[in-house]
């Protein structure tokens, strides 16, 4: 194999944007992928859809990924959502945002946005090696399955472990830790939960179009998670739930079940409902609790949450009591529920954990520790919300581990 100058390790989104934007710098370059197709989970992003960005600005964007959001200044500066589009619009992919919010390719396909970053890596001369493996970072270069890569720089954008059939094994890590860096223990995020109740299941399938979750735990009250909110046969789904999911993973990782609450009906308070309920006990009062209800939820959802509150199928409007219409109030406006699991790394979007931050340079993006090795999405401890955030992290901090690994010269 002929002798480069940076090897990427990873053909997802921040990979070939590292590989693209090196080699417009001039840089030779290959990109290894141990999977026998590159970009295999970039096609199962949104559905299929590829929400590859938002409209919010670079500070938003930032706020969204909590206390270490500013890492990302540098990479955001050099390729935010406007930039990105312009980028891809260039490469013949136009995008929009149909809600005004979510950026969408036009096609609304991912094999669109995969095409035109391998048209253009190709185009520029990027070698793709295709079923191959890093297995070592070594002082000269990476040794792989296929025989070992000369080069100079590397850039580590082989992701977490999310979604492990689609590639996402975690092997960065190992291959980080080699390397001296310290990795956040890493935990599933963007993933559903289990709970304890196992009345969910008779309510599966049933989404409440806003809902609110919040973790019931001191100094976590006041995190809020508003969405859809999904109900499965074994707990709880939607992006009201997935984005404080790793949160909750987080604290399920120490052993103990996670508190959970829901609000059903964000901006009508339980008072509010108890007033509600008031007014049926007088003036609907031959008409079943239930039936009520289910003008405002579910129907299913509605009698499950009477008989959570004792006032089941028969109960009419005249014979529930007072004690019945708190209890009722209570659980649509502070429904309690137990998180006892997630489900798992196969069903999770994004990892939080990986290699720590305070190790890498936000300016640009290489290590700390080993001079030449440079680091780009999901591989980096940095995880943000639902709506294209992480994708448009996993583009930016490609596009600048590959610039500068392409200006850093022979090592």
């Amino acid at each position: 194999m002929p002798d480069l100058d940076i090897a990427v390790l990873g053909a997802g989104p921040a990979g070939l944007m590292a590989a693209i934007a090196a080699a417009e710098a001039g840089a030779r370059v290959a990109v290894c992928e141990q999977m026998a197709r590159p970009g295999v989970k970039l096609l199962a992003t949104g559905g299929g859809r590829c929400n590859l960005a938002n409209t919010a600005s670079a500070d938003e964007v930032m706020a969204r990924f909590g206390r270490q959001g500013r890492f990302m200044a540098p990479a955001l500066a050099l390729m935010d959502g406007p930039k990105l589009r312009a980028f891809f619009a260039d490469l013949g992919v136009p995008t929009h945002a149909p809600d005004g919010f979510h950026v969408f390719p036009e096609s609304h396909s991912a094999r669109s946005v995969l095409d035109a970053l391998l048209g253009r890596a190709e185009a520029l001369g990027v070698r793709l090696l295709t079923g191959t493996e890093a297995t070592a970072l070594g002082r000269e270069g990476v040794e792989t399955s296929r025989g070992a890569i000369r080069c100079s720089r590397i850039v580590l954008a082989t992701g977490g472990k999310s979604y492990p059939a689609l590639g996402a094994t975690g092997t960065g890590y190992t291959l980080a830790a080699r390397a001296g860096h310290r990795i956040v223990p890493p935990v599933p995020g963007l993933v559903p939960l289990v709970t304890a109740e196992r009345w969910v299941a008779r309510v599966s399938g049933v989404t409440v179009p806003e809902a609110a979750v919040w973790i019931d735990l001191p100094k976590r009250r006041g995190a809020r998670s508003r969405g859809p909110l999904l109900f499965t046969h074994r707990g709880l789904s939607g992006p009201a739930v997935l984005d404080l999911s790793a949160d909750a993973a987080e604290l399920l990782a120490g052993g103990a079940p996670v508190p959970l609450r829901v609000d059903l009906t964000p901006g009508t308070p339980a008072e509010a409902w108890a007033a509600r309920f008031g007014a049926w006990h007088r003036q609907h009062g031959r008409r079943l609790v239930r039936t009520l209800l289910a003008e405002h939820l579910p129907a299913s959802l509605a009698a499950e949450l009477c008989r959570l509150a004792g006032c089941g199928d028969g109960v009419r409007a005249a014979e529930a009591t007072a004690a019945q219409r708190r209890g009722l109030a209570s659980a649509l406006a502070c429904l309690p529920l137990t998180a006892t699991a997630t489900e798992g790394f196969g069903h999770a979007m994004i990892t939080r954990g990986g290699v720590a931050l305070e190790e890498v340079d936000p300016r640009t993006l290489e290590s700390r520790r080993r001079p030449g090795l440079f680091f780009a999405g999901e591989v980096l401890d940095l995880d943000g919300p639902c709506g294209g955030y992480n994708l448009e992290w996993a583009f930016a901090s490609g596009a600048l581990a590959g610039r500068a690994a392409a200006a850093g010269g022979p090592r």
